[in-house]
């Protein structure tokens, strides 16, 4: 009866182990899975919240990006609700591509 307990936790262990993953490949998964746009999705939020202080950000969607002659532009919307009204806000961060330097953001709200 001992030697079946041990088998079972030897066996359990061995799974677990097998299961979770190890801290050397937990970074490398993570980075692989953050989007490029991500950085930038921060910081329509932060701006968001910034421009709306009263409002709480409910929903988040980054709607694409295009590419101008000279810079880039990160396209969100952003969907908030103040008291009792929820408006959308779409966010758009323009920046330079080499640099990551902003040269603008900003903001139209919509119902939709």
């Amino acid at each position: 009866m001992q030697n079946l307990l041990i088998a079972i936790s030897l066996g359990l262990s061995t799974f677990i182990g097998q299961a979770l993953p190890t801290a050397d490949t937990e970074p490398q998964q993570e980075r692989e899975q953050v989007p490029s746009y991500a950085k930038w999705g921060k910081l329509a939020m932060k701006e968001t919240k910034a421009k709306y202080p009263q409002a709480d950000i409910i929903d988040y969607l980054h709607e694409g990006s295009k590419e101008n002659a000279n810079s880039e532009v990160e396209i969100f919307k952003l969907w908030l609700k103040q008291d009792q009204k929820e408006f959308g806000v779409y966010v758009n961060i323009e920046f330079h591509p080499e640099t990551e330097e902003v040269i603008s953001v900003t903001f139209k709200e919509t119902d939709r």
